[in-house]
């Protein structure tokens, strides 16, 4: 049985996989004064390659596509098993057809940026990229939208729980939670990694949830659940036939994706402050009782009614937990307990 915390490092050794090798690659231009440049795909003048430093020492390579047209940004925290070199020609069409400026990076361990990937190094990498943002393009988070794909959504809903006046935020293919993308369960513990299902709750503004209903990798029934949480939701895409990497084939994404970025460019400081005071007012809904087990752990474990009499799972398996005095076994499908030991 695996104690505490340290099940989180292990956890994220199944979780990332940057690719290898790289897809593309950084040199200085020591004509240009030391200016860097991206080898392996093709020069735009209206990209910046940047190295941006997070708060633990890693270097993040990171590109901002320019559009002298736009009023909004957009900050992209990409999916796994995938770099900037891959996602180039994407963001070079988002920054046309969505008229916005785009910021995209690899997170530590990712493409060109140092470091090893882990779900901190994540948070230390948008948090730094936010920040870059600020300083050197003037950009407040009232401008900023927030993007998140798949394991992307972890990052951006953390960032997001944290800035009040955040223009909006899209999650494309988002996960509920690591653990739930394994198996289907209702409560959370140590080491499962990006609890989006907590954070969602915290965002303050309007949220939009792309999702493909044939989706292998993350069912669509995360995003469905993503946007029931979201405080302020979005009229959500649901992608008939999509799966986990087509999304953007299919015409009804730039559609709908261009849709909500007009509505953001014409929703006022005065409206959305508007209706952040009405959210605030609105009595919460009673929530159903749980049980809760604590002990002296980093985590607190909710589960609700067990009910394994109807259990639709074909493999009856069971995860350990050992947060506190007296180890249960809980079902991996419906989270039900099967007994004490």
């Amino acid at each position: 049985m695996l104690w505490g915390c340290s099940v989180s490092d292990l956890a994220a050794k199944f979780a990332f996989f940057p690719p290898h090798p790289p897809t593309y690659g950084i040199r200085k231009d020591e004509a240009r004064g030391g200016k860097l440049l991206v080898t392996g795909i093709p020069r735009d003048p209206s990209m910046d390659v940047l190295m941006v430093d997070n708060r633990r020492g890693n270097k993040i390579v990171a590109f901002y596509f320019r559009n002298p047209y736009a009023r909004l940004t957009v900050l992209y925290s990409h999916g796994n098993a995938t770099d900037l070199g891959q996602l180039y020609e994407l963001f070079a069409q988002l920054k046309v057809n969505l008229r916005v400026n785009l910021m995209g990076y690899d997170y530590s361990g990712y493409g060109a940026s140092s470091g090893k990937p882990s779900e901190s190094n994540t948070y230390a990498d948008i948090e730094a990229i936010y920040e870059c943002l600020q300083t050197e393009y003037g950009v407040s988070q009232e401008d900023l939208v927030l993007y998140g794909q798949s394991l992307g959504s972890g990052p951006t809903l953390h960032l997001a729980a944290r800035l009040p006046r955040l223009r909006g935020v899209v999650l494309h293919s988002a996960i509920l939670s690591g653990l739930r993308v394994l198996c289907h369960v209702n409560f959370s513990f140590c080491m499962d990694i990006y609890q989006n299902v907590h954070k969602i709750k915290k965002v303050k503004c309007p949220v939009l949830v792309i999702h493909g209903t044939d989706d292998e990798v993350v069912n669509w029934l995360h995003g469905n659940k993503l946007w029931k949480l979201a405080r302020e939701p979005y009229e959500p895409l649901w992608i008939k036939g999509g799966t986990h990497c087509n999304l953007e084939l299919y015409p009804d994404y730039i559609v709908h994706l261009s849709h909500f970025i007009k509505d953001m460019e014409n929703a006022t400081t005065v409206q959305r402050l508007k209706k952040l005071r009405q959210s605030l007012q609105k009595p919460r809904a009673d929530i159903k009782s749980t049980t809760t087990f604590t002990a002296n752990c980093c985590c607190r474990i909710k589960i609700q009614k067990p009910d394994c009499s109807n259990c639709c799972c074909s493999w009856k398996g069971f995860i350990s937990l050992g947060c506190w005095k007296g180890s249960s076994c809980f079902c991996n499908c419906c989270g039900g307990i099967n007994g004490k030991w």
